[in-house]
C-alpha cells in the first residue's frame, strides 16, 4: 500500500487478522518508510513502544484496554518491525526510532504523550523526550537500556547487520535456524514468570520473524554503543518528567546497573522495583504502569 508522505492510510483486511494480530493503520514518511500503529480512546495521549523482538501487540495486549478507558492510546510497531518500514543502514538507532515516531505522532495530531517504552523501546521513549522535551508530557520507561553494556543480541542478530553479507546470512538463518531460536528466546525472556496463555494465543510471531526483522534486530543491537553513550552523556540535561520501572528478577537487563542508576542522573527521576518480577513486567504489573501514567498527568 503507497501513499503519499503525511497521509494516515488503513491497514489492508489482511494485516487485521491470522495469529491474532491487531489492525492497523500506516503514516507513510519520506523515503519509502511508514510507521505502522494501533489506537483507541480518546483523552490525553498515551503513546506505547515495544521493545526487541516483539510487535506492537506486546504492548497493546496488556496495557491498551485499561489506558484506552481514559487516555487516546496509540501503540507503534518500531521503525523496520512489525509492520512498519525503515531504511537499510541509517534509521537503526534509537535516537533515530524517535525521530520517526515523533513524524509519524506530527502527522496524526498527537501532541505532548506520555511515552510508555519497554526495554529497547524504553531507550527509544528516553530519546525521544530528550529531542523533544517541549512536546514530552512524560516518559514512563519499563527495563530500560540506559549505558553501554555487551548484549546477547549483538552476539545472536549483530552478525546479520553487513549489507551483503549479513543479508545472505539472514536468509539462511531465517530457514534453518531462527524457526528454533525465535520461540525459545520469545519465551526466556518472561523468566522467571510464564508467558501469559491470553499473549500466546494472539502475539503475531510471523510479524516479528522473518529475514528482514532479523537483519533490523541486528541493526539495532549494533546501534547501541554509541546511541547509549550519547543518552549517558545527556541524562543530566533531561527536561521531562521520567519515570522507571524493573523487575527485581529480570534476567534480561540489569535493573541496578541500568534504570535504577538512570534515575540518580535524571533530574526529578523516579525509579521502583517490582518484586519478584521479570523482564516483560508490563505483562505482570499493569496497574503499576497505568498509575504512574496518572502520576505525570
Amino acid at each position: 500500500m503507497r501513499a503519499s508522505s503525511g497521509e494516515v492510510t488503513e491497514a489492508a483486511g489482511a494485516y487485521a487478522g491470522g495469529d491474532g494480530a491487531v489492525a492497523r493503520a500506516f503514516v507513510p514518511l519520506t523515503g519509502e518508510r511508514s510507521i505502522a500503529y494501533a489506537e483507541a480512546g480518546a483523552g490525553s495521549p498515551v503513546v506505547l513502544i515495544h521493545g526487541t523482538l516483539m510487535t506492537l501487540e506486546d504492548m497493546w495486549l496488556p496495557l491498551g484496554p485499561d489506558l484506552s478507558r481514559r487516555h487516546r492510546v496509540v501503540a507503534v510497531d518500531r521503525p523496520g518491525h512489525g509492520l512498519s518500514v525503515r531504511r537499510r543502514l541509517v534509521d537503526a538507532s534509537p535516537w533515530r526510532q524517535a525521530e520517526l515516531i515523533h513524524a509519524a505522532l506530527e502527522v496524526m495530531g498527537v501532541e505532548r504523550p506520555i511515552v510508555v517504552g519497554h526495554s529497547f523501546g524504553a531507550t527509544v521513549a528516553l530519546c525521544y523526550g530528550l529531542l523533544y522535551p517541549e512536546r514530552t508530557g512524560g516518559i514512563v520507561a519499563l527495563a530500560p537500556l540506559c549505558f553501554p553494556e555487551l548484549r546477547l543480541e549483538q552476539a545472536l542478530f549483530g552478525p546479520r547487520f553487513p549489507l551483503v553479507a549479513g543479508t545472505a546470512l539472514a536468509s539462511v538463518l531465517a530457514k534453518v535456524a531462527d524457526p528454533v531460536l525465535l520461540p525459545l528466546l520469545w519465551r526466556a525472556i518472561f523468566l522467571p514468570q510464564t508467558m501469559p496463555m491470553a499473549f500466546a494465543r494472539r502475539f503475531p510471531a510471523g510479524y516479528a520473524s522473518g529475514p528482514d526483522r532479523m537483519i533490523a534486530e541486528g541493526e539495532d543491537a549494533m546501534s547501541v554503543w554509541p546511541a547509549l553513550t550519547r543518552l549517558a552523556l545527556s541524562y543530566g540535561s533531561c527536561r521531562v518528567p521520567v519515570r522507571i520501572l524493573g523487575g527485581s528478577a529480570d534476567v534480561v537487563v540489569n535493573n541496578a546497573a541500568h534504570g535504577s542508576a538512570a534515575a540518580r542522573l535524571i533530574p526529578g527521576a523516579r525509579f521502583r522495583w517490582m518484586p519478584g518480577i521479570g523482564h516483560m513486567l508490563h505483562h505482570f504489573c499493569g496497574d503499576d504502569v497505568s498509575a504512574e501514567v496518572g502520576d505525570l498527568l
